[in-house]
């Protein structure tokens, strides 16, 4: 067992009771549907949530509350010298700023390091592996926080949406557009470039959404990540909201032939995104990877 334990919460697609390593520990998403809490992997599924979410129940993602956040640092430090916290991206939601006011209080000053990473999905599950592995080489929990955060933007995702229907619920769109778009198969393609979710492009049908993406990544990696690229630190990575296994493994295919000489990585999008998406989303992605 490491001095330092490295946790993040299930943004990063890892459910509770799934972290590949043992020190890596998982706070669960609060997901409110009717006015009902449930937590991400511990006591709602996915399957459970995309129904609901079909059903028209008021869906709603939320943040972990502070003492449950304070309660779990409390806890690992009992077993820990260190806690790096790795939150969802900064851009997306206030729970890095909570958590930061929070490590500087009392007993967790000096002692649990709040990473302001910029990330979430697969992007965010990369860094988490990242921190296990340095701190495994022996840095200590700010080193790990300074360099995860110098490299917090070494990172693209880009997803294409299946349906308009909770992008018009969410008011990221008109009704008027989101009727056009149904009419027209019209596939919106956004994209996380560290911040918030931002519209990319539009196009006609998945093939050519999933075309747009691939083209996206390979432009990233030739001019924003050529150095990178030569130095042999990137991988690729892939997300689905509730897809069928046929279908996505089907895409992923698609996207090594695109890239045939990269590794692939793959986690589920979480219901923080599904929620604005909902079911038949697929994202792609590529980011900085620490080679142990």
């Amino acid at each position: 067992m490491s001095d330092i334990a490295i946790m993040t919460d299930s943004n990063c697609g890892i459910m509770p009771g799934c972290e590949p390593y043992s020190d890596i520990h998982i706070i669960p998403m609060p997901v409110l549907i009717d006015g009902e809490t449930f937590y991400e992997g511990k006591s709602i599924t996915a399957d459970a949530f995309y129904r609901k979410l079909a059903s028209d129940a008021a869906v709603s993602t939320s943040l972990p509350s502070p003492g449950d956040v304070m309660d779990m640092w409390a806890s690992l430090l009992r077993d820990y010298r260190e806690v790096v916290y790795i939150p969802m991206s900064s851009g997306l939601s206030t729970s890095c700023a909570s958590a930061l006011a929070l490590a500087s209080e009392g007993d967790f000053e000096g002692r649990v390091h709040v990473v302001d990473n910029h990330r979430i999905s697969v992007t965010q599950t990369q860094s988490v592996l990242d921190a296990y592995f340095l701190a495994r080489e022996g840095r200590t929990g700010r080193q790990i926080k300074e360099q995860l955060e110098s490299e917090a933007l070494d990172a693209s995702i880009y997803i294409a949406v299946d349906t308009l229907k909770y992008l018009k619920k969410g008011g990221r769109i008109t009704p008027a557009a989101a009727a056009v778009g149904t009419v027209l198969n019209l596939k919106p393609v956004l994209t996380i470039q560290g911040d918030k979710l931002d519209a990319f492009a539009k196009v006609r049908g998945m093939k050519a959404a999933f075309r747009t993406m691939c083209k996206a990544v390979r432009k990233d990696i030739d001019m924003r990540f050529s150095h990178l690229r030569d130095e042999g630190v990137l991988k690729l990575g892939m997300a689905e909201t509730d897809m069928d296994e046929e279908e996505f493994l089907s895409w992923k295919e698609k996207y090594q032939e695109c890239f045939p000489d990269m590794e692939i990585v793959h986690y589920p999008l979480t219901m923080s995104i599904g929620c604005h998406t909902g079911a038949g989303a697929l994202g792609v992605g590529v980011f900085r990877v620490h080679r142990p």
